[in-house]
């Protein structure tokens, strides 16, 4: 998973959001700043039933807020998500290609922009499809 900061970029680049099911996002501002939720139909949950773990089907936390606008969330996109966004952007700039590589411990996202060749590592996947995203967001 991509870091809250690397999303905050994201978003502040222009990242729109889509949100569908299997989407993590956070809700920065409310008090809740570290908890990552997952858009889901339903609840379930781990608990403890007599001294044994189960799994519960709740439809509607009691703790639930009533709603939250997506405007004041952060999508946490996963590392295929950020590579479809990659994919669809280098594709309407022109540079449908691209690769991910690792060695030495670290992964580099490369491509070729303008007849410019960009590589952008990190150690992990999303976070350097992220960094190339980022790149694309930014340099349009």
């Amino acid at each position: 998973m991509i870091t809250v900061e690397t999303a905050r970029k994201l978003k502040e680049a222009g990242l729109v959001w889509q949100p569908s099911k299997g989407d993590q996002f956070m809700v920065p501002e409310g008090g809740m700043d570290e908890q990552v939720f997952v858009l889901s139909d339903m609840a379930v949950l781990i608990e403890s039933l007599k001294g044994h773990p189960a799994v519960t089907f709740h439809g509607t936390p009691e703790w639930a807020s009533d709603y939250v606008f997506v405007v004041d969330t952060l999508w946490l996109p996963s590392e295929s998500q950020l590579r479809l966004q990659l994919q669809q952007r280098l594709a309407e700039a022109g540079a449908p290609v691209f690769d991910l590589l690792y060695a030495d411990g670290a992964y580099t996202c490369r491509f070729e922009n303008r007849g410019q060749g960009l590589a952008f590592r990190a150690e992990d996947a999303a976070e350097a499809y992220a960094s190339a995203l980022l790149h694309s967001l930014t340099s349009a």
